[in-house]
């Protein structure tokens, strides 16, 4: 395994305390056995604190909420509050809140895309594949440090091809 792809993934980890609990507000929840309510996009789980933090995350399982237990971002919570909108938060407002909630939506694809991709770097892969991979695992990265006007311009779809 190269030490290059274990930074890449490294940097692709959560880190909820850089984040402002945008899992909990920007994504959709439909009642079954991963989640115990209903909750459309955009509105704030009612177990969501005031400090952007779950007031159950000791015991999700056990109130009915495995799918946020499983739940990864890739790291694009931290990334869109930290540098897309440079440590604003979505509770400033519903043009802050619009911004950050379609900026978390992209970079998410674009972050388990570039797990994906690192993954891949620690294979043993065929001919120039490596740098192909390479070459892509580049250009996504590049994609995370868009600004949320760019990213609300981004294929996703035509990326993931």
């Amino acid at each position: 395994m190269s030490t290059d792809a274990v930074d890449r993934r490294a940097e692709l980890r959560a880190d909820c305390s850089r984040c402002v609990g945008l899992c909990c507000v920007a994504l959709p929840f439909a009642r079954s056995a991963d989640f115990a309510i209903d909750k459309p996009s955009g509105m704030p789980c009612r177990h969501l604190r005031a400090d952007d933090r779950c007031g159950i995350h000791d015991r999700l399982r056990p109130e009915g909420f495995p799918g946020c237990e499983v739940f990864d971002c890739f790291g694009a919570g931290q990334q869109v509050v930290q540098v897309t909108l440079g440590g604003r938060s979505w509770r400033e407002g519903p043009e802050v809140a619009a911004a950050t909630f379609a900026s978390f939506g992209t970079l998410r694809s674009v972050h388990e895309m570039r797990w994906y991709l690192a993954d891949a770097a620690t294979r043993d892969l065929p001919g120039g594949l490596t740098r192909e991979v390479e070459r892509a695992a580049d250009r996504l990265a590049a994609l995370s440090a868009s600004d949320a006007g760019d990213l609300s311009e981004l294929d996703v779809g035509r990326l993931r091809s």
